[in-house]
């Protein structure tokens, strides 16, 4: 059962209320009947760092802090509903996750939303897991990303996240810069273009300098540097360690996709670097 059913089967507890605990009973509360669902218990053995706190925290505060971040500029355009729902279906969340992820993020929309407020219990259930707050800010920036460039307003509101979640100005920009290159590399190469007549062209390789740059590294970097930095991203994304720090079942699939990325990458260079 995944931790949404344990909340509907009265466990919603787990949150102990706080701004995360009202944004998801308010989701919640727009599908399903209390009065049918009974009553919400708290369990008291449950301490802050059980692992199904974490995982309703993380998908309560990712959809919520979505749709704030999406009214940054006064409106909502359909090219950011339409992101969002893009994460929807690559997480291939079920139904009952989609509503009430759609709701959250309508939620995160209203004037009154406590962001910081929200982002700072959020911060606390996710305390020692600082993997967990880098792939929150790495979803939320490739989100952003999803209908264009960058605005300023827009960085400004992520860089006041990071400061509230504790994640490093150092690490917004190397997970910014990664992400940028991730796109170039998908727009560049590993496809094919297309011929009408004849046989398929060989496959087109993306410049190497995006590859390195998916590393967080230079060209000039030695071979040491470019398998420790393979090494420490891989660990950092690994599916596995972060569904066993709280990472929502729905969400491993964010990190696998990452880990294929930065694969990928260090597939490349190595290839021309014969390491």
């Amino acid at each position: 059962m995944s931790w949404l059913g344990k909340v509907i089967g009265g466990a919603f507890g787990f949150l102990m209320g706080g701004p995360l605990g009202a944004l998801l009973g308010t989701a919640l509360g727009h599908q399903y009947d209390a009065g049918k669902r009974g009553q919400p218990q708290t369990d008291p053995r449950l301490e802050s760092g059980d692992q199904q706190r974490v995982q309703m925290a993380f998908f309560t505060a990712t959809f919520s802090v979505m749709g704030h971040l999406a009214k940054t500029d006064g409106t909502v355009s359909r090219a950011e509903i339409d992101a969002a729902r893009s994460v929807m279906n690559r997480l291939e969340l079920s139904e009952e996750l989609r509503q009430t992820a759609i709701q959250l993020f309508s939620e995160g929309k209203k004037p009154n939303f406590p962001l910081h407020q929200a982002l700072e219990q959020f911060r606390l259930q996710c305390h020692r897991r600082p993997s967990l707050l880098r792939l929150f800010i790495q979803i939320q920036l490739e989100t952003a990303y999803a209908d264009g460039p960058l605005r300023p307003a827009e960085e400004r509101l992520l860089l006041q996240i990071c400061d509230r979640v504790h994640v490093s100005r150092f690490d917004f920009f190397a997970i910014k810069a990664r992400i940028e290159a991730e796109q170039r590399m998908a727009q560049a190469g590993y496809h094919r273009t297309r011929h009408r007549t004849g046989p398929p062209p060989p496959l087109r390789k993306p410049p190497i300098e995006n590859a390195y740059a998916v590393l967080g590294l230079r060209p000039s970097a030695t071979a040491e540097e470019i398998k420790r930095a393979y090494r420490r991203l891989m660990g950092q994304h690994h599916p596995d360690r972060l569904a066993a720090n709280g990472l929502p079942e729905e969400m491993v699939r964010v990190a696998t996709e990452k880990t294929q990325q930065i694969r990928k990458a260090y597939e490349l260079i190595a290839e021309t670097r014969k390491l």
